[in-house]
């Protein structure tokens, strides 16, 4: 028994060792799954956070066209080649040209070099002609601009489309080029002529600003504050409801505030500011109030900000910086929503631009500076996206659907602007009135009045 007894102790003596080494065996295992696991985790987690910490505001311009609402380089091309590009090295970085140079041209800040560098991915330019051509030669000054619009496009085709319709927008960027369109800025461009309104839009203008800083004899313009001269006039609703049967859109920048009042209420279509920033932030009549950014949320339009230091800083006592944009950008998405917010930098149109926005080559670091902004809840990417560029893609789509509604139940409009009209504002701007009008609704116009005398 002793010999069995130890046996049997030496036995389970064994067993019990065996038991504990699988035991240990598998607890090791599990031990070792676990810690596996873990740091799988934590390596995910730290990729993650990685992934995430290393997102820059810039990145939303490489999944989503940049798309500027206002560019003037074609008037330079006017002012200093009389629209010669023959002589204008749009390939090359200007910065330090003798004639386009920083120092020499103080409103200069565009060429092919930095707008790659600028992630552009459309742009508008800018049609425009003094508001002294008003009454006199703005119409063939106007088709020179378009004109010369369309040849710099056509000179550069590895880098520039001409776009006419919303869905070519993002073909034009995915192909690595610039999706170039037309706005005519300032309605004087017109000559208060229908006719001449749906002949720009045959050659390709897709947006027409209502005023430049002079009243037309149909709508009034920032200049006149809180006063009216004419508001929108009768005839100037018919532009605005031509606008919208041709799927044009109808520009808000530069025209007062009761226009802007005025046109929101009777617009079937969405609007844009080209060009403009928030009236609460800067005190500029160019910028737009309160109650029309609720205005524009409800019209599902969009104001694309301006960066012209004068109408994103009214303190006189410091230079204009980045961070003034972006607290109009901000303002006015904390006010409608990131549906309703855009860029219109007006560069080449003015002369005097913030620290940190010195030319085309800088919505990169714009773009990393509101991502960074200090606000609650913060910029998503698809909202980035929208200000990028989405937010204007979805404001001309839906112009050109309210176009295509409207193409079978309403027809060209005839309305002539009342001659009266033209006769005061003539007369305010100082010109002799009927100087240069010919028309036969001017010399009926004339031929009435005498005979009442």
């Amino acid at each position: 028994m002793g010999v069995n007894s130890v046996t049997e102790e030496t036995f389970h003596s064994t067993s019990t060792m065996g038991c504990l080494a699988k035991y240990c065996t598998k607890k090791m295992i599990y031990v070792s799954v676990a810690v596996s696991s873990t740091l799988l985790l934590l390596l995910i987690g730290l990729s993650v956070g990685l992934s995430i910490s290393s997102f820059k505001g810039s990145d939303a311009l490489t999944s989503a066209p940049l798309i500027d609402g206002h560019n003037d380089l074609p008037y330079n091309l006017y002012k200093l080649l009389n629209n010669n590009l023959d002589n204008f090295n749009f390939t090359q970085n200007l910065t330090d040209d003798e004639l386009w140079g920083k120092d020499v041209c103080k409103s200069c800040y565009t060429d092919l070099v930095r707008l790659k560098k600028g992630k552009i991915g459309a742009q508008f330019w800018a049609a425009y002609v003094d508001c002294s051509s008003q009454f006199k030669d703005a119409v063939p000054l106007t088709m020179k601009q378009i004109d010369v619009i369309k040849r710099l496009v056509a000179r550069y085709p590895n880098y520039l489309q001409f776009v006419t319709e919303a869905k070519h927008i993002e073909e034009a960027w995915n192909d690595g080029k610039i999706a170039s369109l037309i706005g005519v800025e300032g309605g004087h461009s017109i000559g208060s002529s229908l006719a001449v309104l749906r002949l720009y839009y045959e050659l390709g203008v897709r947006y027409m600003t209502l005023t430049h800083m002079c009243n037309t004899p149909w709508a009034d313009a920032s200049v006149v504050d809180d006063t009216s001269v004419h508001n929108l006039t009768k005839f100037g609703e018919a532009i605005v409801y031509e606008m919208n049967r041709l799927g044009m859109l109808v520009d808000l920048a530069h025209v007062s505030h009761n226009v802007m009042r005025k046109t929101l209420s009777i617009t079937k279509a969405p609007i844009m500011f080209s060009h403009s920033s928030a009236f609460s932030v800067c005190r500029n009549y160019r910028n737009v109030p309160d109650d029309v950014l609720y205005m524009v949320k409800e019209n599902n339009g969009i104001v694309m900000v301006n960066f012209y230091s004068n109408f994103v800083n009214c303190n006189c006592s410091r230079n204009a910086t980045i961070q003034d944009v972006v607290d109009h950008i901000n303002y006015i998405r904390n006010l409608i929503g990131a549906d309703h917010v855009g860029i219109g930098a007006d560069y080449d149109g003015v002369g005097s631009m913030p620290e940190g926005l010195e030319d085309v080559s800088k919505y990169p670091d714009l773009f990393d500076r509101i991502y960074e902004s200090d606000v609650n809840p913060k910029w998503t990417r698809e909202e980035l996206e929208k200000l990028a560029g989405r937010n204007l893609i979805r404001v001309l789509q839906a112009a050109e659907e309210v176009r295509d509604s409207l193409a079978k139940s309403e027809h060209p409009r005839q309305d002539i602007i009342d001659q009266q009209d033209i006769y005061e504002t003539e007369t305010t701007s100082k010109l002799q009135p009927g100087l240069c009008n010919t028309a036969k609704e001017w010399i009926d116009f004339v031929n009435h009045n005498k005979s009442r005398q």
